[in-house]
């Protein structure tokens, strides 16, 4: 990782009181900061995200390949549709 990577940055957001009231309690029952709250709720959503797009690829990946389930078709398109 480049240092760049490993710093962190600071960020501002906006809440009204009641929210940040109870986010303040929040840190507080979790020995943390809101900062601290925050930071960990963001980098949680980044891994989960990051997570899906590994298994969508995955999946994508499995699909292209197709899968062979056995079995043999014995009939005829013309069979199949006899009246």
């Amino acid at each position: 990782m480049s240092a760049t990577e490993t710093t962190s940055q600071n960020i501002t957001i906006r809440l009204d009181r009641r929210t940040l009231r109870r986010a303040k309690v929040l840190a507080a029952k979790r020995n943390t900061s809101i900062s601290g709250l925050l930071a960990q709720q963001i980098e949680t959503l980044v891994g989960e995200d990051d997570a899906y797009e590994q298994a969508q690829r995955r999946a994508l990946a499995l699909l292209d390949s197709g899968f062979h389930l056995g079995g043999r078709i014995e009939a005829t398109r013309d069979e199949w549709h006899e009246r």
